[in-house]
């Protein structure tokens, strides 16, 4: 057994970062956390997504099929804005019945969604 501390960062791979820095900064408006040698990573929340080009480093690249869940106030407000700048989306906004989710995908289709619970969470 190991002793886990916390989760560092997510990885998001790109196979373009000059592309993926316009659409997390332009687009989503992220702020820049720190430069990498192989990337970038920005503060989102209690999260630090690291942005990187895995073929610079001798990995394949592959998108992450796996939603990151963005957290935003209004997920209808924020969807908007985003199919303002070019964003798609996949399919309607889903209603859970505890919240609502919009998916879609970066440049290099990685999976992300906007998130937004309304229920109160159950204990």
């Amino acid at each position: 057994m190991i002793e886990v501390e916390r989760v560092d960062f997510l990885s998001i791979p790109s196979q373009d970062l000059p592309r993926s820095r316009r659409f997390y900064e332009g687009v989503l408006g992220l702020p820049i956390d720190r430069e990498t040698p192989t990337g970038v990573e920005y503060t989102c929340g209690q999260v630090t997504l690291g942005v990187w080009e895995p073929e610079k480093i001798g990995l394949p690249f592959a998108p992450n099929p796996n939603d990151i869940a963005l957290r935003v106030p209004d997920v209808a407000a924020a969807r908007e804005a985003l199919e303002d700048q070019g964003v798609q989306f996949v399919g309607d906004t889903f209603d859970t019945g505890v919240c609502h989710m919009a998916f879609f995908h970066d440049p290099d289709g990685n999976a992300l969604m906007l998130h937004r619970r309304y229920a109160p969470v159950e204990k």
